[in-house]
């Protein structure tokens, strides 16, 4: 019996673009390929696990006997962020997606908003990545104190500010009342991302772990949920943004870090204690720090530390255990893409009761996860997902 799922999502990392990513720009987009490709890392933990025996993964390096059950999951939701990616394999698929603005944000809006938060006036309004918008943008906030207003190609409402301008806080206030704003179903934005930064000039400012998510409250029933409310005696520990991601619902207790090296630690505390239900991890700075930055020595030395702490985890790990090792959409560092990709995400499993050499093949949603999870704990099912239970336990 399985009494404790342990996710760990690896924020962005992607393995091959799904048949339409075409519709995103996204072809040809490849996140783990791309980087093992250019910088050949050193992965022999998740390789173990069957991270290049997933079907379509076009990297010799087979192994010949896998711990556990690999395979990959189809997004099948409309976008490709944090928010609709951890919703669908917590069970629910968001559909129609949320309103992106390629064009930034009308006036209206913006006027909305600098009256209702009473700030004085706001910087940018473009569609950009943020470090360079911080580089154009970052010292003149500092002298004008007006909030720097941005957004991608996700729905995402982001406000950056200098800690020594408008503290942390206050940003956090502001993010809340654009939330409020943004809530009305003629903007029906997404994502509402409080980016506080550091430096003294355009050259060094630098973004830190403070940033906060504010996520449209209006997805539907998930795992999270479903575990909180049905059995008592489990726990729903939520480790990185992942109380940001499902506004803190169905959460009996939230950790947030600061960065994969303090996330995974805090995920091994959480490992190494006697508890029932679900420990569920993020780990933001594969997509963060490197995705979104192109920077592909970067990225690859991320998932080699992570690899590395790999056998501290399932070491730790009790008898009745199961971890997932996934991810939530891609983030491509070898394209000249600055955003998320459309991408199938891995699905890697292991544990003492879970069968080796499984090949999962290619699941037709994330949502299969959650599945999953449900089964193994005898819960309500949710009608997204198909179990793969029978396939994995020995």
């Amino acid at each position: 019996m399985i009494n404790r799922a342990i996710i760990i999502v690896l924020d962005g990392f992607g393995v091959g673009e799904l048949p339409d990513a075409h519709v995103y720009g996204d072809e040809g987009s490849n996140t783990l390929v791309g980087i093992y490709n250019s910088e050949h890392p050193n992965l022999p933990n998740m390789k173990s696990l069957g991270l290049y025996n997933i079907d379509g993964v076009d990297i010799v390096d087979k192994a010949e006997n896998v711990l556990g059950a690999y395979g990959k999951a189809t997004e099948t939701c409309d976008g490709k962020n944090s928010p609709v990616g951890h919703w669908e394999m917590s069970g629910y698929i968001k559909k129609p997606g949320f309103k992106t603005y390629p064009n930034a944000f009308p006036k209206e809006l913006i006027d909305k908003f600098i009256k209702e938060t009473g700030v004085k006036g706001i910087l940018c309004n473009e569609v950009g990545s943020g470090t360079e918008i911080l580089k154009r943008f970052g010292e003149e906030h500092v002298k004008t104190g007006y909030p720097i207003i941005y957004t991608s190609a996700d729905s995402v409402f982001q406000i950056a500010a200098h800690e020594d301008v408008i503290p942390v806080e206050k940003l956090y206030e502001i993010c809340k009342v654009a939330r409020k704003i943004l809530d009305d179903p003629k903007y029906n934005v997404g994502t509402v991302i409080a980016r506080p930064f550091i430096g003294d000039k355009n050259e060094n400012f630098v973004r830190t772990y403070n940033r906060r998510d504010f996520e449209s409250n209006t997805f539907g029933k998930t795992m999270l949920d479903v575990i909180y409310n049905e059995d008592k005696e489990a726990q729903v520990i939520a480790i990185g943004k992942i109380e940001d991601l499902f506004s803190g619902r169905g959460i009996t207790k939230a950790i947030h870090t600061n960065g994969n090296a303090d996330g995974i630690e805090k995920t091994i505390e959480c490992i190494k204690k006697d508890s029932k239900g679900l420990i569920f991890t993020n780990l933001v700075d594969f997509d963060m720090l490197y995705g979104h930055r192109n920077n592909v020595k970067g990225y690859s030395e991320a998932l080699e530390y992570f690899d590395g702490k790999l056998p501290e985890i399932m070491k730790n790990m009790k008898d009745d255990d199961m971890l997932i090792i996934t991810a939530d959409h891609g983030n491509d560092p070898t394209t000249p893409s600055t955003d998320h990709s459309r991408e199938y995400t891995p699905i890697l499993v292991y544990g003492k009761q879970i069968k080796p050499n499984t090949n999962l093949g290619i699941r037709k949603t994330y949502a299969d996860i959650s599945a999953t999870i449900l089964d193994l704990f005898n819960l309500s099912k949710l009608k997204n997902g198909t179990s793969f239970k029978n396939e994995i336990l020995k």
